[in-house]
């Protein structure tokens, strides 16, 4: 095993804003939004009508499928509407929403610990599924699925993320310090899972204090180790992480368990524990709010469904006499800017970062022609050559681009974009060709289909 992989860039992390906030549980006062699609796969049916009561942990909406999660109510109250409403992706999307009585009256006992002694691996991950737990680490991938593989023998390596490698995001370091071993605990059960796996925690070592507490909850675990990783951005993309662990590359296209892993996100890890030692589904989870324009940055346990204006302004909002440019759902590297704050926080919201200068708007005033420097191909983690992709797009050249160049398999990370000094929009333009080329192969399907 190795720290780190080949590429990858070192932007200003800004961690220190926020890495010393306890988490604390937000108890919102709007009303809840619940999006029935806040994971990959189906969106949710709902089960629920309006004016309809609801306790926190209930089942408001059930998976459409077996890729798809359940959505679970975080407040206790009555269903207003379900009805179109604007989401954090911009998006307008069906969604529930539901009248928050202020109580969170809890829909069961989350507090005693079941008897795990006779539970089946079939029965673990029916609870997961039952749970709604989706990957934490943004990508939204129901677990259940992933817990799911072909072959469980052929699983080698089950992978706790706990990198937290996108800057002022700082929220899972907090929860490794203070849930280590109830991370460690989900961790075990996932293995039970995958009986000739071992089990691999990654940490950047510029979180020593959560490295600490997961290594001393590790202790004496036999199937169970703590990696120390190189601080340096994407260490915690999948496919990063997963070349640095286990050594092995892998298309985009395949997923982690065609190389023998599963890769959880450690605040995935603290949900299934939850869920499968006291039957607590997933309708909380960490969040942290930060940036230079943000009064307070802190770490919170946030209910799903909270409308992000009032999170910020829990922060005591913006800093008198600064001018906000932005607010991005997730850190700078891949998150996205938001155009209304009146919007959800959904299952896979890690992150709210207000910004006072806009990284776009100035390379848009800087920007010049490619210079041929060669430091994007240096950067890019998957080994892509982003000066002859962007060429391919200018032209559009889809066929060079997605054969030739492989430039289906940018996983977006934005280290092109950062070292580029010439500041052209590399990951921007691979994002537009990529859906163009994904949206000419179901239009292609379609047609075949007639």
């Amino acid at each position: 095993m190795k720290d780190t992989f080949r590429g990858g860039v070192h932007p200003r992390e800004h961690k220190d804003l926020s890495r010393e906030e306890p988490l604390r549980l937000f108890h919102p006062v709007g009303e809840m939004v619940y999006p029935l699609s806040q994971h990959i796969g189906k969106p949710a049916k709902p089960v629920v009508k309006k004016n309809d009561p609801v306790l926190a942990g209930q089942l408001i909406a059930e998976a459409d499928g077996f890729v798809s999660a359940n959505v679970i109510c975080s407040c206790s109250g009555r269903v207003k509407a379900i009805e179109k409403r604007r989401t954090i992706s911009g998006a307008l999307m069906e969604c529930i929403v539901v009248e928050n009585d202020g109580q969170f009256t809890p829909a069961g006992d989350y507090e005693t610990r079941r008897d795990l002694s006779q539970l089946t691996g079939e029965e673990i991950k029916d609870r997961v599924r039952q749970a709604g737990i989706v990957g934490l680490g943004g990508a939204g991938f129901p677990t259940h699925v992933k817990l799911a593989p072909k072959d469980p023998n052929a699983i080698r390596w089950v992978i706790a993320n706990g990198a937290e490698c996108e800057p002022y995001l700082t929220c899972n370091d907090q929860l490794m310090r203070t849930k280590a071993r109830e991370i460690i605990e989900g961790l075990e059960l996932v293995l039970r899972l995958f009986p000739k796996a071992e089990g691999v925690v990654g940490i950047e070592k510029n979180k020593p204090e959560a490295i600490a507490a997961m290594e001393a909850a590790a202790a004496g675990k036999e199937r169970i180790r703590v990696l120390r990783l190189h601080t340096k951005y994407p260490q915690g993309g999948e496919h990063t992480l997963i070349k640095v662990i286990v050594g092995a590359d892998y298309p985009v296209s395949k997923l982690p368990a065609d190389v023998g892993c599963i890769v959880d996100n450690v605040g995935t890890l603290y949900a299934i524990q939850r869920a499968v030692c006291y039957g607590e589904p997933l309708f909380t989870h960490g969040l942290t709010v930060s940036g230079k324009a943000v009064v307070k940055p802190r770490n919170f346990i946030v209910p799903d469904g909270t409308n992000v204006r009032e999170l910020i302004e829990a922060c005591g909002g913006v800093k008198e006499g600064a001018v906000l440019k932005k607010v991005l759902a997730g850190g700078p590297m891949m998150g996205f800017a938001l155009s209304d704050l009146d919007v959800p926080v959904v299952k896979t919201t890690n992150g709210l970062t207000m910004i006072l200068r806009d990284g776009v708007e100035v390379a848009e005033r800087q920007r010049t022609a490619c210079l041929r420097c060669g430091r994007c191909t240096t950067v890019c983690p998957t080994g892509l050559l982003p000066e002859l992709m962007a060429e391919a797009a200018r032209r559009e050249d889809y066929d060079r681009y997605e054969n030739k160049l492989h430039g289906l398999e940018c996983v977006a990370c934005g280290s092109c974009s950062f070292i580029c000094p010439a500041k052209r929009p590399l990951t921007e333009t691979f994002k537009q060709v990529k859906a163009e080329i994904l949206a000419r192969k179901r239009a292609a399907q379609a047609g075949g289909k007639k």
